[in-house]
Protein backbone atom coordinates (compact mmCIF):
# COMPACT_ATOMS: atom_id res chain seq x y z
CA UNK A 1 0.00 0.00 0.00
CA UNK A 2 1.27 3.58 -0.83
CA UNK A 3 0.11 6.22 2.45
CA UNK A 4 -2.16 7.19 0.50
CA UNK A 5 -3.73 3.86 0.55
CA UNK A 6 -3.00 2.95 4.19
CA UNK A 7 -4.74 6.50 5.05
CA UNK A 8 -8.02 5.64 3.05
CA UNK A 9 -8.01 2.69 4.78
CA UNK A 10 -7.17 3.53 8.17
CA UNK A 11 -10.05 6.15 8.07
CA UNK A 12 -12.57 3.45 6.58
CA UNK A 13 -11.81 1.06 9.72
CA UNK A 14 -12.27 3.99 12.14
CA UNK A 15 -15.39 5.31 11.16
CA UNK A 16 -16.40 1.28 10.65
CA UNK A 17 -15.07 0.39 14.52
CA UNK A 18 -16.75 3.72 15.63
CA UNK A 19 -20.16 3.33 13.97
CA UNK A 20 -20.41 -0.16 14.90
CA UNK A 21 -19.20 0.11 18.24
CA UNK A 22 -21.73 3.11 19.72
CA UNK A 23 -24.87 1.51 18.17
CA UNK A 24 -23.68 -1.80 19.05
CA UNK A 25 -26.50 -4.06 21.00
CA UNK A 26 -26.38 -4.83 24.66
CA UNK A 27 -28.51 -7.96 25.00
CA UNK A 28 -28.43 -11.44 22.87
CA UNK A 29 -30.39 -9.82 19.80
CA UNK A 30 -32.40 -13.25 18.29
CA UNK A 31 -32.46 -17.07 18.85
CA UNK A 32 -29.25 -17.82 17.03
CA UNK A 33 -27.50 -15.27 19.21
CA UNK A 34 -28.33 -16.99 22.62
CA UNK A 35 -27.40 -20.30 21.09
CA UNK A 36 -24.00 -19.14 20.39
CA UNK A 37 -23.55 -17.70 24.10
CA UNK A 38 -24.56 -20.68 25.42
CA UNK A 39 -22.02 -22.48 23.04
CA UNK A 40 -19.54 -20.50 24.98
CA UNK A 41 -19.80 -22.33 27.91
CA UNK A 42 -20.64 -26.23 26.20
CA UNK A 43 -20.05 -26.68 22.82
CA UNK A 44 -22.86 -29.54 21.64
CA UNK A 45 -24.72 -29.01 18.54
CA UNK A 46 -27.26 -31.99 19.43
CA UNK A 47 -29.00 -30.04 21.36
CA UNK A 48 -28.30 -26.43 19.84
CA UNK A 49 -25.25 -24.93 21.57
CA UNK A 50 -24.75 -23.69 18.95
CA UNK A 51 -27.33 -25.04 16.52
CA UNK A 52 -26.05 -27.18 13.59
CA UNK A 53 -23.39 -26.92 11.61
CA UNK A 54 -21.73 -25.86 14.41
CA UNK A 55 -19.68 -22.71 13.22
CA UNK A 56 -16.54 -24.22 15.48
CA UNK A 57 -13.98 -21.47 15.04
CA UNK A 58 -16.48 -18.93 15.75
CA UNK A 59 -17.75 -19.88 19.17
CA UNK A 60 -13.71 -20.95 19.40
CA UNK A 61 -12.88 -17.19 18.59
CA UNK A 62 -16.36 -16.18 20.78
CA UNK A 63 -14.74 -18.19 24.41
CA UNK A 64 -11.14 -16.13 23.70
CA UNK A 65 -12.72 -12.66 23.38
CA UNK A 66 -15.21 -13.64 26.08
CA UNK A 67 -12.20 -14.73 28.18
CA UNK A 68 -11.90 -10.78 28.34
CA UNK A 69 -15.10 -9.27 28.50
CA UNK A 70 -16.44 -12.09 30.98
CA UNK A 71 -19.69 -10.99 28.77
CA UNK A 72 -21.03 -13.09 26.25
CA UNK A 73 -22.80 -11.19 23.71
CA UNK A 74 -20.34 -8.17 24.48
CA UNK A 75 -17.68 -10.92 23.33
CA UNK A 76 -19.42 -12.01 20.06
CA UNK A 77 -20.14 -8.06 18.98
CA UNK A 78 -16.68 -7.26 19.30
CA UNK A 79 -15.75 -9.87 17.32
CA UNK A 80 -18.38 -8.58 14.67
CA UNK A 81 -16.78 -5.16 14.89
CA UNK A 82 -13.46 -6.50 14.20
CA UNK A 83 -14.94 -8.73 11.21
CA UNK A 84 -16.17 -5.47 10.27
CA UNK A 85 -13.58 -3.09 10.21
CA UNK A 86 -11.78 -6.35 8.04
CA UNK A 87 -14.61 -6.73 5.56
CA UNK A 88 -14.23 -2.53 5.01
CA UNK A 89 -10.44 -2.79 4.43
CA UNK A 90 -10.45 -6.03 2.26
CA UNK A 91 -13.59 -3.92 0.18
CA UNK A 92 -11.49 -0.99 -0.33
CA UNK A 93 -8.33 -3.13 -1.13
CA UNK A 94 -10.21 -5.20 -3.80
CA UNK A 95 -12.12 -2.27 -5.57
CA UNK A 96 -9.16 -0.44 -5.37
CA UNK A 97 -7.33 -3.42 -7.58
CA UNK A 98 -9.80 -3.21 -9.99
CA UNK A 99 -11.29 0.11 -10.51
CA UNK A 100 -8.81 2.43 -8.65
CA UNK A 101 -8.56 4.91 -5.71
CA UNK A 102 -11.97 6.81 -6.04
CA UNK A 103 -13.95 3.74 -7.05
CA UNK A 104 -11.94 2.23 -3.61
CA UNK A 105 -13.22 5.12 -1.28
CA UNK A 106 -16.95 5.25 -2.67
CA UNK A 107 -17.01 1.10 -2.37
CA UNK A 108 -16.02 1.87 1.33
CA UNK A 109 -18.59 4.33 1.93
CA UNK A 110 -21.36 2.36 0.35
CA UNK A 111 -20.17 -0.61 2.74
CA UNK A 112 -19.91 1.48 5.83
CA UNK A 113 -23.24 3.34 5.64
CA UNK A 114 -24.98 -0.26 4.76
CA UNK A 115 -27.97 -0.54 6.83
CA UNK A 116 -27.61 -3.94 6.62
CA UNK A 117 -23.77 -4.97 7.20
CA UNK A 118 -24.10 -1.91 9.86
CA UNK A 119 -26.73 -3.82 11.66
CA UNK A 120 -24.73 -7.27 11.55
CA UNK A 121 -21.67 -5.59 13.01
CA UNK A 122 -23.48 -4.41 15.83
CA UNK A 123 -25.42 -8.24 16.83
CA UNK A 124 -23.78 -11.76 17.98
CA UNK A 125 -24.45 -13.26 14.53
CA UNK A 126 -22.20 -14.62 12.13
CA UNK A 127 -22.82 -12.94 8.93
CA UNK A 128 -20.41 -10.21 8.90
CA UNK A 129 -17.87 -12.43 9.43
CA UNK A 130 -18.63 -14.71 6.41
CA UNK A 131 -18.99 -11.00 4.84
CA UNK A 132 -15.30 -10.62 5.45
CA UNK A 133 -14.03 -13.70 4.26
CA UNK A 134 -16.00 -13.75 1.36
CA UNK A 135 -13.99 -10.17 0.69
CA UNK A 136 -11.07 -11.55 1.28
CA UNK A 137 -11.91 -14.93 -0.37
CA UNK A 138 -12.29 -12.63 -3.49
CA UNK A 139 -9.16 -10.73 -3.33
CA UNK A 140 -7.12 -13.77 -2.92
CA UNK A 141 -8.64 -15.82 -5.67
CA UNK A 142 -8.73 -12.82 -8.35
CA UNK A 143 -4.51 -12.89 -7.98
CA UNK A 144 -4.64 -16.66 -8.61
CA UNK A 145 -7.08 -15.84 -11.35
CA UNK A 146 -4.36 -13.27 -12.95
CA UNK A 147 -1.84 -15.65 -12.66
CA UNK A 148 0.02 -14.94 -9.15
CA UNK A 149 -0.08 -18.95 -7.99
CA UNK A 150 1.50 -17.68 -4.74
CA UNK A 151 -1.99 -17.37 -3.57
CA UNK A 152 -3.13 -20.46 -3.87
CA UNK A 153 -2.04 -21.89 -0.54
CA UNK A 154 -3.60 -18.61 1.20
CA UNK A 155 -6.58 -18.84 -0.88
CA UNK A 156 -7.64 -21.84 0.13
CA UNK A 157 -6.62 -21.93 3.77
CA UNK A 158 -8.55 -18.67 4.24
CA UNK A 159 -11.90 -20.63 2.44
CA UNK A 160 -11.27 -23.51 4.87
CA UNK A 161 -10.92 -21.13 7.61
CA UNK A 162 -14.11 -19.47 6.41
CA UNK A 163 -16.28 -22.38 6.66
CA UNK A 164 -14.92 -23.24 10.50
CA UNK A 165 -17.04 -20.10 10.88
CA UNK A 166 -20.30 -20.36 8.76
CA UNK A 167 -20.06 -24.16 7.11
CA UNK A 168 -22.23 -22.37 4.24
CA UNK A 169 -19.27 -20.68 3.14
CA UNK A 170 -17.60 -23.58 1.78
CA UNK A 171 -20.56 -23.81 -0.80
CA UNK A 172 -20.57 -20.15 -1.42
CA UNK A 173 -16.92 -19.27 -1.88
CA UNK A 174 -15.63 -23.08 -3.08
CA UNK A 175 -16.59 -22.42 -6.79
CA UNK A 176 -14.89 -19.45 -7.28
CA UNK A 177 -11.39 -20.91 -5.23
CA UNK A 178 -11.77 -23.57 -8.05
CA UNK A 179 -12.83 -21.43 -10.50
CA UNK A 180 -9.58 -19.33 -9.53
CA UNK A 181 -7.16 -22.39 -10.14
CA UNK A 182 -8.29 -22.46 -13.89
CA UNK A 183 -4.58 -21.16 -14.87
CA UNK A 184 -2.82 -22.89 -12.33
CA UNK A 185 -1.08 -26.07 -13.20
CA UNK A 186 -2.15 -29.18 -11.85
CA UNK A 187 0.58 -29.53 -9.45
CA UNK A 188 -0.53 -26.13 -7.84
CA UNK A 189 -3.98 -26.80 -8.09
CA UNK A 190 -3.93 -30.14 -6.45
CA UNK A 191 -1.73 -28.12 -3.27
CA UNK A 192 -4.40 -25.94 -3.12
CA UNK A 193 -7.34 -28.53 -3.17
CA UNK A 194 -5.20 -30.62 -0.30
CA UNK A 195 -4.33 -27.15 1.58
CA UNK A 196 -8.71 -26.78 1.32
CA UNK A 197 -8.80 -30.23 3.18
CA UNK A 198 -6.48 -29.43 5.65
CA UNK A 199 -7.99 -26.74 7.04
CA UNK A 200 -11.19 -28.61 6.80
CA UNK A 201 -10.06 -31.36 8.92
CA UNK A 202 -8.47 -29.17 11.08
CA UNK A 203 -11.24 -28.05 12.46
CA UNK A 204 -14.00 -30.48 11.49
CA UNK A 205 -12.39 -33.64 13.63
CA UNK A 206 -12.01 -31.39 17.04
CA UNK A 207 -15.16 -30.43 16.61
CA UNK A 208 -16.48 -33.82 15.58
CA UNK A 209 -14.48 -35.02 19.08
CA UNK A 210 -16.18 -32.63 21.31
CA UNK A 211 -19.82 -32.34 19.81
CA UNK A 212 -19.73 -36.22 19.44
CA UNK A 213 -20.53 -37.60 15.68
CA UNK A 214 -23.39 -39.85 15.52
CA UNK A 215 -25.15 -36.74 17.12
CA UNK A 216 -23.88 -34.08 15.59
CA UNK A 217 -24.96 -35.57 11.94
CA UNK A 218 -28.31 -36.45 13.96
CA UNK A 219 -28.94 -32.90 14.60
CA UNK A 220 -27.86 -31.51 11.21
CA UNK A 221 -29.98 -33.70 9.52
CA UNK A 222 -32.89 -33.18 11.31
CA UNK A 223 -32.85 -29.38 11.71
CA UNK A 224 -32.47 -29.55 7.36
CA UNK A 225 -35.81 -31.89 7.49
CA UNK A 226 -38.00 -29.98 9.86
CA UNK A 227 -36.33 -26.17 8.38
CA UNK A 228 -34.42 -25.74 4.40
CA UNK A 229 -35.47 -28.54 3.22
CA UNK A 230 -39.33 -28.01 3.00
CA UNK A 231 -39.24 -25.07 0.93
CA UNK A 232 -36.77 -26.13 -1.91
CA UNK A 233 -37.50 -25.83 -5.56
CA UNK A 234 -37.34 -29.92 -5.78
CA UNK A 235 -40.54 -30.62 -3.37
CA UNK A 236 -42.51 -26.99 -3.32
CA UNK A 237 -44.07 -24.95 -5.63
CA UNK A 238 -41.80 -22.38 -8.23
CA UNK A 239 -43.98 -19.36 -6.51
CA UNK A 240 -41.73 -20.20 -3.40
CA UNK A 241 -38.68 -19.74 -5.02
CA UNK A 242 -40.26 -16.32 -6.99
CA UNK A 243 -40.98 -15.33 -3.44
CA UNK A 244 -37.29 -15.48 -2.47
CA UNK A 245 -36.18 -14.07 -5.76
CA UNK A 246 -38.47 -11.02 -4.65
CA UNK A 247 -36.65 -11.03 -1.13
CA UNK A 248 -33.16 -11.22 -2.68
CA UNK A 249 -34.21 -7.77 -4.51
CA UNK A 250 -36.22 -6.58 -1.10
CA UNK A 251 -32.69 -7.30 1.08
CA UNK A 252 -30.48 -5.68 -1.77
CA UNK A 253 -32.60 -2.65 -1.43
CA UNK A 254 -31.99 -2.85 2.57
CA UNK A 255 -28.54 -3.25 2.48
CA UNK A 256 -27.30 -0.86 0.14
CA UNK A 257 -30.21 1.92 0.71
CA UNK A 258 -29.50 4.75 -1.44
CA UNK A 259 -26.34 2.95 -3.56
CA UNK A 260 -28.87 0.74 -4.39
CA UNK A 261 -29.67 2.73 -7.54
CA UNK A 262 -26.30 3.41 -8.99
CA UNK A 263 -26.25 -0.25 -10.90
CA UNK A 264 -29.21 1.21 -13.06
CA UNK A 265 -27.09 4.55 -13.89
CA UNK A 266 -24.23 2.79 -14.54
CA UNK A 267 -22.65 3.25 -18.34
CA UNK A 268 -21.61 0.37 -20.76
CA UNK A 269 -18.14 0.70 -22.00
CA UNK A 270 -16.59 1.72 -19.43
CA UNK A 271 -12.20 1.32 -19.95
CA UNK A 272 -12.67 0.17 -16.30
CA UNK A 273 -14.86 -3.09 -16.91
CA UNK A 274 -13.33 -5.94 -18.65
CA UNK A 275 -14.96 -9.47 -20.10
CA UNK A 276 -13.06 -11.40 -17.02
CA UNK A 277 -14.15 -9.17 -14.17
CA UNK A 278 -17.51 -9.46 -14.92
CA UNK A 279 -17.07 -13.33 -15.30
CA UNK A 280 -15.48 -13.51 -11.93
CA UNK A 281 -17.80 -11.88 -9.98
CA UNK A 282 -20.72 -13.83 -11.61
CA UNK A 283 -18.85 -16.85 -10.73
CA UNK A 284 -18.87 -15.13 -7.14
CA UNK A 285 -22.08 -14.20 -6.49
CA UNK A 286 -23.44 -17.07 -8.71
CA UNK A 287 -23.58 -19.71 -6.45
CA UNK A 288 -24.92 -17.50 -3.56
CA UNK A 289 -27.61 -16.13 -5.70
CA UNK A 290 -28.93 -19.61 -7.54
CA UNK A 291 -29.08 -21.41 -3.88
CA UNK A 292 -31.19 -18.58 -1.71
CA UNK A 293 -33.35 -18.22 -4.70
CA UNK A 294 -34.22 -21.81 -5.13
CA UNK A 295 -33.41 -23.57 -1.69
CA UNK A 296 -33.44 -21.35 1.22
CA UNK A 297 -33.90 -18.19 2.28
CA UNK A 298 -35.89 -16.28 4.89
CA UNK A 299 -36.17 -12.31 5.12
CA UNK A 300 -35.34 -12.53 8.85
CA UNK A 301 -31.78 -14.30 7.95
CA UNK A 302 -31.16 -11.22 5.21
CA UNK A 303 -27.78 -11.67 6.36
CA UNK A 304 -27.01 -14.65 4.07
CA UNK A 305 -26.85 -11.90 1.38
CA UNK A 306 -23.82 -10.20 3.11
CA UNK A 307 -21.61 -12.42 1.97
CA UNK A 308 -22.26 -11.66 -1.99
CA UNK A 309 -21.62 -7.94 -1.04
CA UNK A 310 -18.37 -7.60 -1.18
CA UNK A 311 -18.20 -7.66 -4.93
CA UNK A 312 -21.40 -5.73 -5.43
CA UNK A 313 -19.89 -2.55 -3.27
CA UNK A 314 -16.52 -2.67 -5.54
CA UNK A 315 -18.62 -2.51 -8.61
CA UNK A 316 -20.96 0.46 -6.92
CA UNK A 317 -17.97 1.91 -5.62
CA UNK A 318 -17.03 2.24 -10.05
CA UNK A 319 -20.23 3.33 -10.74
CA UNK A 320 -20.71 6.04 -7.62
CA UNK A 321 -16.89 7.49 -8.77
CA UNK A 322 -17.97 7.53 -12.29
CA UNK A 323 -21.47 9.63 -11.16
CA UNK A 324 -19.70 11.86 -9.39
CA UNK A 325 -16.86 12.80 -11.88
CA UNK A 326 -19.50 13.25 -14.40
CA UNK A 327 -21.86 15.00 -11.98
CA UNK A 328 -22.04 19.01 -12.92
CA UNK A 329 -21.98 20.62 -9.90
CA UNK A 330 -19.33 22.35 -7.64
CA UNK A 331 -16.99 20.08 -5.14
CA UNK A 332 -19.18 21.32 -2.39
CA UNK A 333 -22.58 20.37 -4.02
CA UNK A 334 -21.09 16.97 -4.78
CA UNK A 335 -20.04 16.65 -1.34
CA UNK A 336 -23.32 17.40 -0.21
CA UNK A 337 -24.96 15.26 -2.11
CA UNK A 338 -22.77 12.63 -0.46
CA UNK A 339 -23.45 13.54 2.78
CA UNK A 340 -27.20 13.40 2.03
CA UNK A 341 -27.27 9.83 0.79
CA UNK A 342 -25.39 8.90 3.56
CA UNK A 343 -27.79 10.02 6.09
CA UNK A 344 -30.31 8.61 4.26
CA UNK A 345 -28.66 5.47 4.63
CA UNK A 346 -28.09 6.40 8.31
CA UNK A 347 -31.95 6.85 8.68
CA UNK A 348 -33.14 3.42 7.54
CA UNK A 349 -30.56 1.44 9.37
CA UNK A 350 -32.02 3.95 12.72
CA UNK A 351 -35.71 4.23 12.28
CA UNK A 352 -37.04 1.80 9.61
CA UNK A 353 -39.59 -0.48 10.79
CA UNK A 354 -37.72 -3.87 10.37
CA UNK A 355 -36.31 -6.25 12.18
CA UNK A 356 -32.71 -5.17 11.58
CA UNK A 357 -32.89 -1.50 12.43
CA UNK A 358 -31.54 -0.33 15.76
CA UNK A 359 -34.58 1.32 16.67
CA UNK A 360 -36.13 -2.40 16.26
CA UNK A 361 -32.99 -3.49 18.23
CA UNK A 362 -33.62 -0.92 21.09
CA UNK A 363 -37.60 -1.62 21.35
CA UNK A 364 -36.57 -5.35 21.74
CA UNK A 365 -33.90 -4.98 24.56
CA UNK A 366 -36.50 -2.84 26.67
CA UNK A 367 -39.25 -5.99 25.87
CA UNK A 368 -36.94 -7.97 26.76
CA UNK A 369 -35.28 -6.02 29.71
CA UNK A 370 -38.90 -5.20 31.41
CA UNK A 371 -39.87 -8.67 30.98
CA UNK A 372 -36.92 -10.52 32.62
CA UNK A 373 -37.56 -7.84 35.52
CA UNK A 374 -41.09 -8.53 36.03
CA UNK A 375 -41.75 -12.28 36.27
CA UNK A 376 -39.95 -13.15 39.30
CA UNK A 377 -41.96 -10.70 40.80
CA UNK A 378 -44.75 -12.89 39.64
CA UNK A 379 -43.67 -16.08 39.76
CA UNK A 380 -40.97 -17.60 42.04
CA UNK A 381 -38.25 -20.45 40.13
CA UNK A 382 -39.20 -22.89 43.11
CA UNK A 383 -43.14 -22.78 42.10
CA UNK A 384 -43.12 -22.21 38.48
CA UNK A 385 -41.32 -23.53 35.30
CA UNK A 386 -41.63 -21.56 31.97
CA UNK A 387 -42.50 -21.88 28.90
CA UNK A 388 -41.11 -20.47 25.97
CA UNK A 389 -41.74 -20.68 22.34
CA UNK A 390 -39.62 -21.56 19.68
CA UNK A 391 -39.93 -17.52 18.64
CA UNK A 392 -36.72 -15.91 16.93
CA UNK A 393 -37.12 -12.59 19.16
CA UNK A 394 -38.27 -13.45 23.20
CA UNK A 395 -38.43 -17.09 22.94
CA UNK A 396 -37.64 -19.73 24.91
CA UNK A 397 -33.91 -19.58 24.53
CA UNK A 398 -33.90 -15.60 26.08
CA UNK A 399 -36.24 -16.89 28.88
CA UNK A 400 -34.03 -19.71 29.92
CA UNK A 401 -30.55 -17.64 28.64
CA UNK A 402 -31.51 -14.34 31.13
CA UNK A 403 -33.76 -16.18 33.46
CA UNK A 404 -31.31 -19.46 34.47
CA UNK A 405 -32.63 -20.18 37.93
CA UNK A 406 -36.15 -21.22 36.50
CA UNK A 407 -36.79 -24.51 34.77
CA UNK A 408 -37.28 -22.99 30.72
CA UNK A 409 -39.30 -25.74 28.56
CA UNK A 410 -39.62 -25.05 24.66
CA UNK A 411 -43.66 -24.95 22.98
CA UNK A 412 -44.05 -27.14 20.73
CA UNK A 413 -42.06 -30.61 20.97
CA UNK A 414 -39.75 -31.36 18.10
CA UNK A 415 -39.20 -33.68 15.51
CA UNK A 416 -35.69 -35.70 15.49
CA UNK A 417 -34.90 -38.60 13.94
CA UNK A 418 -34.77 -40.37 17.16
CA UNK A 419 -38.43 -39.29 17.74
CA UNK A 420 -40.38 -36.33 19.55
CA UNK A 421 -37.98 -34.62 21.81
CA UNK A 422 -38.43 -31.54 24.37
CA UNK A 423 -35.76 -28.36 24.72
CA UNK A 424 -35.42 -27.97 28.27
CA UNK A 425 -33.10 -25.15 29.75
CA UNK A 426 -31.99 -24.92 33.22
CA UNK A 427 -28.55 -22.75 34.46
CA UNK A 428 -27.67 -21.81 31.00
CA UNK A 429 -27.39 -25.09 29.94
CA UNK A 430 -29.70 -27.75 27.47
CA UNK A 431 -30.64 -30.87 27.78
CA UNK A 432 -33.44 -32.63 25.36
CA UNK A 433 -35.97 -34.56 27.20
CA UNK A 434 -38.25 -37.72 25.93
CA UNK A 435 -40.88 -36.35 28.36
CA UNK A 436 -42.04 -33.00 29.98
CA UNK A 437 -38.71 -32.54 32.42
CA UNK A 438 -39.29 -34.25 36.37
CA UNK A 439 -39.93 -30.98 38.47
CA UNK A 440 -40.78 -30.23 41.83
CA UNK A 441 -43.19 -27.09 40.61
CA UNK A 442 -47.08 -26.90 40.33
CA UNK A 443 -47.23 -24.32 38.22
CA UNK A 444 -45.86 -22.67 34.83
CA UNK A 445 -46.06 -18.79 32.83
CA UNK A 446 -45.68 -18.59 29.25
CA UNK A 447 -42.48 -15.90 28.41
CA UNK A 448 -44.22 -13.54 26.95
CA UNK A 449 -43.62 -13.20 22.72
CA UNK A 450 -43.40 -9.41 21.24
CA UNK A 451 -45.62 -6.72 21.25
CA UNK A 452 -47.68 -5.08 18.30
CA UNK A 453 -46.86 -7.74 15.73
CA UNK A 454 -50.45 -9.79 14.90
CA UNK A 455 -48.78 -12.67 14.23
CA UNK A 456 -47.86 -13.36 17.74
CA UNK A 457 -51.11 -12.15 19.08
CA UNK A 458 -52.64 -14.56 16.92
CA UNK A 459 -50.39 -17.70 17.58
CA UNK A 460 -51.00 -16.54 21.29
CA UNK A 461 -54.61 -16.87 20.71
CA UNK A 462 -54.16 -20.33 19.32
CA UNK A 463 -51.88 -21.85 22.39
CA UNK A 464 -54.46 -20.24 24.62
CA UNK A 465 -57.73 -22.23 22.92
CA UNK A 466 -55.98 -25.47 24.01
CA UNK A 467 -56.41 -24.74 27.47
CA UNK A 468 -59.81 -25.27 29.49
CA UNK A 469 -61.79 -22.41 30.06
CA UNK A 470 -60.15 -20.70 33.70
CA UNK A 471 -56.96 -23.25 32.60
CA UNK A 472 -55.26 -19.89 32.62
CA UNK A 473 -55.20 -17.04 34.40
CA UNK A 474 -53.68 -14.05 33.21
CA UNK A 475 -51.32 -11.08 34.92
CA UNK A 476 -50.83 -7.91 33.24
CA UNK A 477 -47.58 -5.88 34.11
CA UNK A 478 -45.68 -3.69 32.34
CA UNK A 479 -47.79 -3.51 29.12
CA UNK A 480 -47.11 -7.53 28.54
CA UNK A 481 -49.58 -10.47 29.48
CA UNK A 482 -48.28 -13.41 31.75
CA UNK A 483 -50.54 -16.36 31.34
CA UNK A 484 -50.22 -18.70 34.43
CA UNK A 485 -51.85 -22.30 34.72
CA UNK A 486 -50.89 -25.25 36.40
CA UNK A 487 -48.29 -27.70 35.42
CA UNK A 488 -51.28 -30.71 35.58
CA UNK A 489 -52.89 -29.17 32.68
CA UNK A 490 -49.49 -28.89 30.05
CA UNK A 491 -50.89 -32.38 28.47
CA UNK A 492 -52.87 -29.82 26.08
CA UNK A 493 -49.63 -28.56 25.05
CA UNK A 494 -47.25 -31.95 24.99
CA UNK A 495 -49.92 -34.55 24.81
CA UNK A 496 -47.16 -37.02 22.98
CA UNK A 497 -44.61 -36.33 26.02
CA UNK A 498 -46.65 -36.70 28.53
CA UNK A 499 -48.01 -39.98 27.01
CA UNK A 500 -44.61 -40.69 26.96
CA UNK A 501 -43.59 -39.95 30.18
CA UNK A 502 -46.42 -41.57 31.57
CA UNK A 503 -45.52 -44.95 29.70
CA UNK A 504 -42.26 -44.94 31.36
CA UNK A 505 -43.48 -44.37 34.61
CA UNK A 506 -45.95 -47.22 34.65
CA UNK A 507 -43.09 -49.22 33.47
CA UNK A 508 -40.73 -48.76 35.91
CA UNK A 509 -42.93 -48.00 39.00
CA UNK A 510 -46.36 -49.16 38.24
CA UNK A 511 -48.19 -46.03 39.21
CA UNK A 512 -49.07 -43.23 36.22
CA UNK A 513 -47.61 -39.94 36.30
CA UNK A 514 -49.43 -37.39 38.72
CA UNK A 515 -49.16 -34.71 36.08
CA UNK A 516 -50.41 -36.46 33.07
CA UNK A 517 -54.30 -35.89 32.20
Amino acid sequence: MTSRQALDTAILIAATALTRFVFRSHYLYDIDSVNFALALKRFDPSVHQPHPPGYFLYVCLGRLANGFSHDANAALVAIGIAFSCGAVAMIYVLAHHWFGRNAALFAGLIFLFSPLAWFHGTVALTYIVEAFFSALTGYLCWRIHCGAARFILPGAIVVGMAAGFRPSSLLLLGPLLLFSFHNANRKQAAGGIGALAATLLAWFIPMIRIGGGTPYVSSLVSLWLAVPSRGTVFNSSMWNSLARAAAIVGIYFLCFGCAAILPFRARSGDSSIDRSKTIFTLVWIGPGLLFFTFIYLKFVNSGYLLALAPPACAWMGLWASTWYANLHLSRALKIVAIAGCAAANTMVFVCAPVYCSYGEVRRFEAELRNIIEILPQIASPRDTLIIGFDSHFLGYRHAGYYLPDYLTVQFPEVQLASGKRVFAMQDRDTRLETGLPATAVHDFVMFPLPLGASEYSDYMALVRKRFPPRGLRTVMRGGHEFAIGRVADLGVLFPGAVRRQACVRTATTGTPLVNSR
